[in-house]
């Protein structure tokens, strides 16, 4: 019910709906919790920030809103992970630094959020000097928060320190996911280390954690041979990871942008046979590479079908005026 309010964007109806839980003797430290989430959840973070630690919520008056309950760790944690999802990095440095300032102790999950906030801001040196700072503190990472330091190291300190940072983790015990492969996968394709993250692509299946659409994506964004693109299309459906309509239409625009209409339309094909409807995107990305090799009729005839589907075409001088020559 926290979740419909807040979605709605009711914050007060959500508060009362809070309060009301006591007539039933449900107003506890868990629909508290679930209350703050909700808000947080929908970026109503200024109203959860302000219900738990604002002048409001020291007031008698308030007390029968939130209780007598002790915001800890997991209500600092919920409000850091709001300010994040709304990318308001200068707030989420300014509440981490108020943590210390009340004294909450800093958990893995506390670490882990602001790791991602200093990776995904563009910091990423900070996330590393934050992880070193757990291992000082004998905190025990898990699996996400790995994940985002070896983003983090292999943006900052390179690849290679990456990849010793996986075996790390998993001396340590803690096993990869498809999530930690994939960075690994992608930061040797940015450095032109195709081959080893075919390796990489061989691995994942012995270890039990097969690829999936994400891994083939990578790998696909750095080949520039259309026979070595097909041929990994062709290991991707035979693996049993299918390929969706981003992979389609990611290939189609770079097949069109090197002005080979042949594996455009292996592509396009494949995309029918294996029972995708094709959107908007891959029918501009198709008209457009038509276009660029000068195939008028039949780019004007896919616009048609695209606009007798109830898609939106792009506006192409080249089709409009062709139209009006006839």
């Amino acid at each position: 019910m926290f979740k419909r309010y807040a979605s709605a964007h009711l914050v007060k109806e959500a508060i009362a709906c809070y309060k009301k839980l006591g007539e039933f003797s449900l107003k506890d430290e868990t629909s508290f919790l679930n209350l703050v989430d909700a808000l947080c959840e929908y970026k109503h973070v200024i109203e959860a920030e302000e219900l738990c630690l604002g002048k409001e919520s020291k007031d008698e008056k308030f007390k029968d809103v939130i209780g007598s309950f002790e915001k800890g760790t997991k209500v600092y944690n919920m409000i850091l992970r709001g300010w994040f999802k709304m990318r308001w990095w200068g707030k989420c440095r300014e509440f981490w630094e108020q943590m210390d300032k009340d004294r909450v102790c800093k958990d893995l999950y506390s670490y882990s959020i602001y790791m991602d906030v200093q990776s995904k801001s563009g910091k990423p040196w900070k996330a590393v000097k934050l992880y070193k700072e757990m291992k000082k503190k004998w905190i025990k990472l898990d699996v996400v928060a790995y994940n985002t330091v070896i983003q983090a190291i292999g943006v900052s300190e390179g690849v290679d320190v990456a990849v010793n940072l996986g075996r790390e983790m998993v001396e340590l015990g803690c096993e990869p996911n498809v999530v930690t492969y994939n960075i690994i996968v992608k930061l040797l394709c940015e450095n032109g280390r195709v081959r080893e993250a075919y390796k990489v692509l061989d691995k994942m299946s012995k270890r039990r954690c097969p690829p999936n659409v994400i891994t083939y994506h990578c790998i696909f964004r750095c080949l520039e041979k259309p026979n070595e693109i097909l041929a990994l299309l062709d290991r991707m459906i035979d693996s049993g990871v299918s390929p969706n309509l981003d992979t389609y239409v990611m290939l189609i625009r770079k097949f069109g942008r090197w002005g080979f209409l042949r594996p455009v339309f292996m592509v396009w094909k494949k995309m029918e046979d294996h029972g995708l409807s094709p959107n908007e995107f891959a029918y501009n990305a198709l008209i457009d590479a038509l276009v660029e090799k000068g195939m008028i009729d039949m780019a004007r005839k896919y616009d048609e079908e695209m606009l007798a589907k109830g898609l939106s075409a792009k506006l192409r001088p080249e089709l409009v005026k062709g139209e009006c020559d006839d």
